[in-house]
Protein backbone atom coordinates (compact mmCIF):
# COMPACT_ATOMS: atom_id res chain seq x y z
CA UNK A 1 0.00 0.00 0.00
CA UNK A 2 1.27 3.67 -0.53
CA UNK A 3 0.51 4.41 2.87
CA UNK A 4 3.19 2.29 4.51
CA UNK A 5 5.98 3.56 1.95
CA UNK A 6 6.11 7.26 3.40
CA UNK A 7 8.72 8.18 1.54
CA UNK A 8 6.85 7.71 -2.02
CA UNK A 9 3.78 9.54 -0.63
CA UNK A 10 5.31 12.39 0.14
CA UNK A 11 6.90 12.51 -3.07
CA UNK A 12 3.50 12.26 -4.19
CA UNK A 13 2.05 14.82 -2.13
CA UNK A 14 4.90 17.55 -3.30
CA UNK A 15 3.99 16.85 -6.63
CA UNK A 16 0.01 17.33 -6.24
CA UNK A 17 1.02 20.24 -4.04
CA UNK A 18 3.14 21.56 -6.94
CA UNK A 19 0.11 20.87 -9.49
CA UNK A 20 -2.34 22.69 -7.39
CA UNK A 21 -0.23 25.75 -7.38
CA UNK A 22 0.93 25.91 -11.13
CA UNK A 23 -2.46 24.65 -12.86
CA UNK A 24 -4.59 27.81 -10.78
CA UNK A 25 -1.79 30.04 -12.75
CA UNK A 26 -2.05 29.14 -15.68
CA UNK A 27 -5.85 28.91 -16.46
CA UNK A 28 -5.62 32.63 -14.89
CA UNK A 29 -3.15 33.68 -17.26
CA UNK A 30 -4.81 31.81 -20.44
CA UNK A 31 -8.36 33.69 -19.02
CA UNK A 32 -5.93 37.24 -18.92
CA UNK A 33 -4.53 36.75 -22.00
CA UNK A 34 -7.60 35.17 -24.16
CA UNK A 35 -9.67 38.68 -22.69
CA UNK A 36 -6.28 41.14 -23.59
CA UNK A 37 -8.02 44.21 -25.36
CA UNK A 38 -11.38 42.29 -26.28
CA UNK A 39 -13.89 45.13 -24.29
CA UNK A 40 -13.08 47.88 -26.09
CA UNK A 41 -12.75 46.18 -30.04
CA UNK A 42 -15.68 43.85 -29.44
CA UNK A 43 -18.21 46.10 -26.76
CA UNK A 44 -21.53 47.43 -27.94
CA UNK A 45 -21.50 49.69 -24.71
CA UNK A 46 -21.26 52.63 -27.16
CA UNK A 47 -24.71 51.40 -29.49
CA UNK A 48 -26.86 49.98 -26.60
CA UNK A 49 -25.89 52.74 -23.28
CA UNK A 50 -27.85 55.90 -23.14
CA UNK A 51 -24.76 57.07 -20.27
CA UNK A 52 -21.73 56.54 -23.25
CA UNK A 53 -18.98 58.50 -21.78
CA UNK A 54 -20.71 59.09 -18.40
CA UNK A 55 -19.67 55.51 -17.00
CA UNK A 56 -18.91 57.42 -13.28
CA UNK A 57 -22.06 59.31 -12.91
CA UNK A 58 -23.96 55.28 -12.26
CA UNK A 59 -22.71 54.96 -8.69
CA UNK A 60 -24.14 52.13 -6.80
CA UNK A 61 -26.77 53.73 -5.24
CA UNK A 62 -28.32 54.80 -8.28
CA UNK A 63 -27.58 51.15 -10.20
CA UNK A 64 -29.68 49.63 -7.12
CA UNK A 65 -32.57 51.94 -8.00
CA UNK A 66 -32.39 50.99 -11.73
CA UNK A 67 -32.32 47.53 -10.38
CA UNK A 68 -35.78 48.00 -8.44
CA UNK A 69 -37.22 49.76 -11.01
CA UNK A 70 -38.71 46.54 -13.30
CA UNK A 71 -41.08 44.80 -11.24
CA UNK A 72 -39.20 41.32 -13.88
CA UNK A 73 -36.08 41.76 -12.20
CA UNK A 74 -37.78 39.99 -8.78
CA UNK A 75 -39.72 37.51 -11.36
CA UNK A 76 -35.96 36.27 -12.63
CA UNK A 77 -34.51 36.38 -9.72
CA UNK A 78 -37.57 34.23 -8.27
CA UNK A 79 -37.69 32.18 -11.40
CA UNK A 80 -33.18 31.67 -10.98
CA UNK A 81 -34.32 31.21 -7.10
CA UNK A 82 -36.62 28.26 -8.02
CA UNK A 83 -34.96 26.78 -10.81
CA UNK A 84 -31.39 26.00 -9.39
CA UNK A 85 -32.71 25.19 -6.03
CA UNK A 86 -34.61 22.70 -7.89
CA UNK A 87 -31.98 21.89 -10.11
CA UNK A 88 -29.31 20.91 -7.41
CA UNK A 89 -31.29 19.33 -4.15
CA UNK A 90 -30.52 15.71 -5.71
CA UNK A 91 -26.92 16.70 -5.56
CA UNK A 92 -26.46 15.16 -1.80
CA UNK A 93 -28.75 12.14 -1.92
CA UNK A 94 -28.33 10.45 -5.21
CA UNK A 95 -25.59 8.66 -4.25
CA UNK A 96 -27.35 7.34 -1.23
CA UNK A 97 -30.19 6.88 -3.17
CA UNK A 98 -28.19 4.52 -5.22
CA UNK A 99 -26.87 2.42 -2.25
CA UNK A 100 -29.42 2.10 -0.29
CA UNK A 101 -32.32 1.63 -2.89
CA UNK A 102 -30.28 -0.40 -5.13
CA UNK A 103 -27.69 -1.81 -3.35
CA UNK A 104 -24.70 -0.05 -5.39
CA UNK A 105 -21.57 -0.17 -4.21
CA UNK A 106 -19.35 2.98 -3.21
CA UNK A 107 -17.54 3.13 -6.93
CA UNK A 108 -21.06 2.39 -8.39
CA UNK A 109 -22.73 5.37 -6.73
CA UNK A 110 -19.88 7.84 -7.71
CA UNK A 111 -19.94 6.47 -10.95
CA UNK A 112 -23.50 8.25 -11.28
CA UNK A 113 -22.21 11.78 -11.21
CA UNK A 114 -20.17 10.78 -14.55
CA UNK A 115 -23.55 9.86 -16.05
CA UNK A 116 -25.57 13.54 -15.47
CA UNK A 117 -22.04 15.40 -16.16
CA UNK A 118 -21.61 13.91 -19.12
CA UNK A 119 -25.03 14.54 -20.33
CA UNK A 120 -24.73 18.17 -18.73
CA UNK A 121 -21.86 18.79 -20.81
CA UNK A 122 -23.14 17.74 -24.40
CA UNK A 123 -26.74 19.64 -23.12
CA UNK A 124 -24.26 22.90 -22.49
CA UNK A 125 -22.14 22.48 -26.27
CA UNK A 126 -24.99 22.05 -28.40
CA UNK A 127 -28.19 24.02 -26.53
CA UNK A 128 -27.00 27.21 -27.92
CA UNK A 129 -26.41 25.86 -31.66
CA UNK A 130 -29.16 23.71 -32.28
CA UNK A 131 -31.98 24.78 -29.65
CA UNK A 132 -31.99 28.80 -29.22
CA UNK A 133 -31.80 30.21 -32.43
CA UNK A 134 -34.41 27.38 -33.46
CA UNK A 135 -37.22 28.11 -30.63
CA UNK A 136 -35.70 31.37 -28.73
CA UNK A 137 -34.17 31.66 -25.36
CA UNK A 138 -37.00 31.97 -23.15
CA UNK A 139 -38.74 28.60 -25.07
CA UNK A 140 -35.72 26.91 -24.88
CA UNK A 141 -35.29 27.45 -20.95
CA UNK A 142 -38.72 26.30 -20.48
CA UNK A 143 -38.40 23.55 -22.35
CA UNK A 144 -35.20 22.29 -20.16
CA UNK A 145 -37.38 22.93 -16.53
CA UNK A 146 -39.97 20.27 -18.23
CA UNK A 147 -37.07 17.44 -19.45
CA UNK A 148 -35.80 18.29 -16.12
CA UNK A 149 -38.87 17.75 -14.46
CA UNK A 150 -39.60 14.51 -16.28
CA UNK A 151 -35.71 12.97 -15.59
CA UNK A 152 -37.05 13.20 -12.22
CA UNK A 153 -40.22 11.28 -13.14
CA UNK A 154 -38.25 8.45 -14.53
CA UNK A 155 -35.20 8.52 -11.40
CA UNK A 156 -38.31 7.77 -9.10
CA UNK A 157 -39.66 5.15 -11.75
CA UNK A 158 -36.32 3.36 -11.70
CA UNK A 159 -36.47 3.28 -8.03
CA UNK A 160 -39.29 1.48 -7.42
CA UNK A 161 -38.60 -1.14 -10.31
CA UNK A 162 -34.92 -1.57 -8.81
CA UNK A 163 -34.25 -0.69 -12.31
CA UNK A 164 -30.77 0.31 -12.88
CA UNK A 165 -30.13 0.69 -16.06
CA UNK A 166 -33.40 2.99 -16.04
CA UNK A 167 -31.43 5.44 -13.20
CA UNK A 168 -28.64 5.80 -15.58
CA UNK A 169 -30.52 6.26 -18.57
CA UNK A 170 -32.94 9.05 -16.15
CA UNK A 171 -29.48 10.84 -15.11
CA UNK A 172 -28.42 11.19 -18.58
CA UNK A 173 -31.28 12.38 -19.68
CA UNK A 174 -31.47 14.71 -16.42
CA UNK A 175 -27.77 15.96 -17.37
CA UNK A 176 -29.04 16.72 -20.89
CA UNK A 177 -31.94 18.51 -19.51
CA UNK A 178 -29.83 20.51 -16.92
CA UNK A 179 -27.61 21.58 -20.13
CA UNK A 180 -30.42 23.02 -22.10
CA UNK A 181 -32.25 24.61 -18.83
CA UNK A 182 -28.94 26.19 -17.90
CA UNK A 183 -27.91 27.48 -21.63
CA UNK A 184 -31.30 29.07 -22.29
CA UNK A 185 -31.54 30.49 -18.54
CA UNK A 186 -27.85 32.02 -18.84
CA UNK A 187 -28.65 33.83 -22.33
CA UNK A 188 -31.71 35.15 -21.15
CA UNK A 189 -30.20 36.53 -17.87
CA UNK A 190 -27.96 38.63 -20.70
CA UNK A 191 -31.15 39.87 -22.21
CA UNK A 192 -32.33 40.99 -18.48
CA UNK A 193 -28.72 42.81 -17.79
CA UNK A 194 -28.81 46.91 -18.64
CA UNK A 195 -25.58 47.65 -20.42
CA UNK A 196 -25.03 50.78 -17.88
CA UNK A 197 -25.41 48.57 -14.53
CA UNK A 198 -24.10 45.62 -15.89
CA UNK A 199 -22.25 44.71 -12.67
CA UNK A 200 -25.33 45.19 -10.93
CA UNK A 201 -28.02 42.78 -12.71
CA UNK A 202 -24.90 40.62 -13.20
CA UNK A 203 -24.45 40.67 -9.33
CA UNK A 204 -28.07 40.21 -8.59
CA UNK A 205 -28.63 37.07 -10.83
CA UNK A 206 -25.36 35.81 -9.28
CA UNK A 207 -26.48 36.20 -5.87
CA UNK A 208 -29.57 34.27 -7.26
CA UNK A 209 -27.56 31.20 -7.62
CA UNK A 210 -25.42 31.35 -4.70
CA UNK A 211 -28.19 31.44 -2.22
CA UNK A 212 -30.02 28.84 -4.08
CA UNK A 213 -27.26 26.20 -4.41
CA UNK A 214 -26.90 26.74 -0.28
CA UNK A 215 -30.24 26.42 0.03
CA UNK A 216 -30.94 23.00 -2.38
CA UNK A 217 -27.89 21.17 -0.29
CA UNK A 218 -28.95 21.81 2.85
CA UNK A 219 -32.80 21.33 1.82
CA UNK A 220 -32.04 17.94 0.14
CA UNK A 221 -30.74 16.15 2.67
CA UNK A 222 -33.57 17.86 5.23
CA UNK A 223 -36.45 16.57 2.98
CA UNK A 224 -35.31 13.19 2.80
CA UNK A 225 -34.81 12.99 6.36
CA UNK A 226 -38.35 14.19 7.24
CA UNK A 227 -39.40 11.45 4.12
CA UNK A 228 -37.96 8.90 5.95
CA UNK A 229 -39.80 9.65 9.22
CA UNK A 230 -43.12 9.79 7.13
CA UNK A 231 -42.59 6.55 4.70
CA UNK A 232 -42.00 3.24 5.84
CA UNK A 233 -40.05 2.28 2.40
CA UNK A 234 -36.74 4.29 1.77
CA UNK A 235 -37.53 4.76 -1.97
CA UNK A 236 -40.53 6.54 -0.69
CA UNK A 237 -38.50 8.98 0.89
CA UNK A 238 -36.07 9.38 -1.81
CA UNK A 239 -39.15 9.93 -4.24
CA UNK A 240 -39.90 12.91 -2.22
CA UNK A 241 -37.05 14.67 -2.52
CA UNK A 242 -37.15 14.28 -6.78
CA UNK A 243 -41.02 15.00 -6.61
CA UNK A 244 -40.38 18.57 -5.14
CA UNK A 245 -37.86 18.71 -7.55
CA UNK A 246 -40.10 17.96 -10.50
CA UNK A 247 -43.06 20.55 -9.13
CA UNK A 248 -40.31 23.26 -8.47
CA UNK A 249 -39.16 22.59 -12.13
CA UNK A 250 -43.05 23.40 -12.98
CA UNK A 251 -43.53 26.11 -10.36
CA UNK A 252 -40.11 27.72 -12.29
CA UNK A 253 -41.80 27.61 -15.32
CA UNK A 254 -44.69 30.08 -13.75
CA UNK A 255 -42.36 32.58 -12.62
CA UNK A 256 -40.33 32.56 -16.37
CA UNK A 257 -43.62 32.52 -18.15
CA UNK A 258 -44.04 35.87 -16.44
CA UNK A 259 -41.14 37.52 -17.52
CA UNK A 260 -41.27 39.99 -20.44
CA UNK A 261 -38.00 41.25 -21.54
CA UNK A 262 -39.25 44.11 -23.56
CA UNK A 263 -41.21 45.52 -20.18
CA UNK A 264 -37.43 45.54 -18.57
CA UNK A 265 -35.78 46.69 -21.11
CA UNK A 266 -38.58 49.68 -21.25
CA UNK A 267 -38.32 50.12 -17.59
CA UNK A 268 -34.66 49.67 -16.98
CA UNK A 269 -33.82 52.35 -19.69
CA UNK A 270 -36.49 54.80 -18.38
CA UNK A 271 -34.61 54.47 -14.88
CA UNK A 272 -31.34 54.80 -16.16
CA UNK A 273 -32.70 58.35 -18.25
CA UNK A 274 -34.26 59.33 -14.65
CA UNK A 275 -31.31 58.69 -13.01
CA UNK A 276 -28.98 60.39 -15.53
CA UNK A 277 -31.72 63.16 -15.82
CA UNK A 278 -31.31 63.78 -12.16
CA UNK A 279 -27.46 64.28 -12.27
CA UNK A 280 -28.44 67.49 -14.32
CA UNK A 281 -30.45 68.82 -12.40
Amino acid sequence: SLYSQPEQLAALQNSINRLFLILPAVVFGLCLLSTFKIEKKYSRYGLRSTAVEREDKITLQKAVKVLTASRQTGLFFSFLLVMTISLFMQEPVMEPYGGEVFGMSVAETTRLNAYWGVGTLIGLSSTGFLVVPRIGKQKTTKLGCFLVAFSFVLVILSGFTANQQLLRSALFCFGLASGVTTTGAISLMLDLTAAETAGTFIGAWGLAQAISRGVATVSGGAILDVGKRIFPQVVMAYSLVFAIQALGMLLAVWFLSRVNVREFQRNAKQAIAAVLESDLD
